[in-house]
Formats: C-alpha cells, structure tokens, sequence
C-alpha cells in the first residue's frame, strides 16, 4: 500500500510542475485533461500527508520514552497516535478501492409504481420529483426521457436520466422497492396505507459495447397519450421497441418526432440489456463471495418513507434520516454516501492484496 502512495503522491507533484508550464496551459485538453487528474489524486495525496504527520510524530514520542521525566507522557501520546494512525491507515485503504468501471457513467432510472394503486402512482411522482431535485443540488443535469400519467396526477411510470460526474456511482444504490406510509389524499378516513414504488437502475450504455440485430427487434408506433400538448393523439410519434430474444420492452413518447422517440427508446433498450448482462455477470460473482449488503436487488425492499413519523429508514444499513419533507425536496445523500462507503468496505474486505 506505501509504495502505491507514494507512486500516487509523485504523480501529483508531476503534475503541479506540468499544470504551471505556459505551453500546457495554452493547450486548453490537456490542461482539463492534467487537471482532472489532479483532482483526482488530491484527496489520496492529501489524506497520505496526515498520516506521514502523525508517523513522524510517533516517531518523535518515542525518541521521549527513555526520559524518566517524560516517558509517562510520551507513552499516552503515541498510544493516542497510534489509534489516530489506524484511523488513517483504515480510511487510505477505503480511498484505494479501485472504483467500479461503470460508476463515472451517465444514469437511466425506471420509476415504476408498484402495490397501492393511485397512492403508488402518486408516490412514483413524488420519487420523480425527489430525483430532479437531487440533482439540481449536485450538479447533474436531468431529462425526463418519458412518463405515463395516472388518473389523479401520478405517475404509472417513468424514465430518467441523470447526466454528470459520477452518476452511476451516486444513484445505483437506489435500486429496489421504495414503501410509504401515510394517509393518502383518496384516503377519506385517514387511515395509515402502505404502497410500493420499484425504482431499476443502470448505466448508460455506449454503442461500442452492445450490438443489437435488428432482426432481434419489434417495432410498434402508436398515438402519444399524456404529456405532449397540441401533438397528443394527432401523430404516431410513441414507440415501443421490444426486444423478442430477452421480451425487453421500452416506450417512449414524449418527444413530438417519431425519430427522437425511437432514439431515446434505443438508448434505453441498450443499457436495459447492458444491465441484464451485468446482473447475471454479478450473480455468479456472488456464487462465489456472499456480499455483506444486499446491493438494490430488484425485489428487496430497500427504504421506507414513514410520513406519519417524519422519519425515512434505510434497510440495507439501518440509516434513519428525520424530516421526511427534506428527504422528498432531495436531500438524499446522507443515504448516498453511506451506501458508497458501505460499498467500498465490503469490496476491500474482499481483497487479499494489502501488504
């Protein structure tokens, strides 16, 4: 691990000397280019200087240890050094996790209401909403590919897509079935109901990695219902592509053009079957090695909403978060990051190779 550090911190200090160069600057790429390098070795580098600092002060307690007059003192404090020097050591050996390939990835999320019929539906609108604000908060960009409305302003289904760094990484845990606990609005007695919203989460797929026969594909246009305006029912602009050898199936219909909404049904396809390929590959992966934490099975329950006790309660962890009304307007890192740091312990306590 101390040689991988420092062949980390070398890098970095390569790359302030190459960052400062005229001649990079004027080449605007790889100025991004180094840059983005950089900010990616500066939380390593920066969390390996503490821990030199407090090798180099145990160092120093110890040189103390053979004065009568000291030795007490010294022996506290490199005791209370050495607990900070694990500290660190436990928190370097997180950081070094190699990331998961898919995580730098744009994101396509598929809300679908689930138990509870218009209650869900109005549920799988408020996730919709929960997941435009989150990233409106993070600096990733947000597109409604497409939506199905209920009766009563819900929403059946939908699809997102969040663009912009790390996405994949910051949403694939919310990946599973999301219950509520409240009064519905159809409620008129005001009993506490219990509904369902099952969120699938994948990566976006690039061309390169997925070929598609079209001969594997049925294509279905149709008139748009919904959303739309002017153009609702008066074109067949909706498209529905199955996919006959898996019985995949995406609609889209929120785009005027045929064209676009075939486009983006495409899109959706290829990373629905990008993902079907990595849920096989990670369930025999998981034949061999049982994970510590159930990672966003389609069918476990992941979070429940308890709107009656204005507090929301993550199963895979544990986590509760107070203020149900917070966790809706977006604030939902608090689970994030904690699944992300869950994520990486569990992948290391699978590696073999610190030395």
């Amino acid at each position: 691990m101390i040689n991988k550090l420092n062949a980390m911190e070398d890098r970095f200090n390569e790359l302030e000397e190459a960052i400062s160069q005229p001649e990079i600057i004027l080449d605007y790429e790889k100025y991004q280019q180094l840059l983005k390098e950089r900010s990616s070795l500066q939380p390593v580098v920066e969390k390996y200087a503490q821990y030199k600092a407090v090798s180099r002060q145990i160092g120093e307690a110890r040189e103390l240890l053979s004065d009568p007059l000291l030795s007490s003192e010294a022996g506290a404090e490199i005791d209370q050094l050495c607990g900070e020097l694990s500290r660190l050591e436990g928190e370097l050996k997180i950081m070094l996790v190699p990331p998961d390939p898919m995580d730098s990835r744009n994101v396509i999320l598929e809300i679908r209401a689930g138990v509870g019929g218009e209650e869900a539906a109005l549920f799988s609108a408020d996730l919709l909403r929960m997941y435009l604000k989150y990233a409106d908060r993070n600096n990733l960009s947000a597109e409604v590919l497409s939506a199905s409305d209920s009766d009563l302003g819900g929403i059946n289904e939908a699809l997102l897509m969040l663009s912009g760094p790390d996405a994949f990484a910051r949403m694939k845990f919310e990946s599973g079935v999301h219950c509520v606990k409240r009064v519905p609005v159809t409620e008129s007695s005001g009993r506490i109901h219990t509904s369902t919203v099952t969120v699938a989460v994948f990566p976006e797929a690039e061309d390169i990695e997925l070929e598609i026969n079209p001969a594997d594909l049925r294509i279905d246009v149709f008139h748009a219902s919904g959303h739309g305006g002017q153009g609702v029912n008066t074109t067949d602009s909706a498209v529905r592509i199955t996919h006959l050898p898996t019985n995949t199936v995406v609609t889209c219909q929120d785009e005027r053009s045929q064209l676009e909404n075939k486009a983006k049904a495409l899109k959706v396809l290829r990373s629905r079957l990008l993902d079907r390929m990595a849920q096989e590959k990670a369930e025999s992966v998981a034949q061999d090695r049982k994970s510590q934490i159930r990672w966003g099975g389609r069918s476990d329950k992941i979070r429940t909403y308890y709107f009656n006790h204005d507090y929301v309660v993550d199963h895979r962890l544990g986590l509760t978060v107070n203020r149900v009304a917070n966790v809706m307007n977006g604030e939902i890192s608090p689970f994030i990051e904690a699944l992300r740091l869950a994520e990486k312990t569990d992948r290391l306590s699978a590696q073999q190779d610190w030395k």
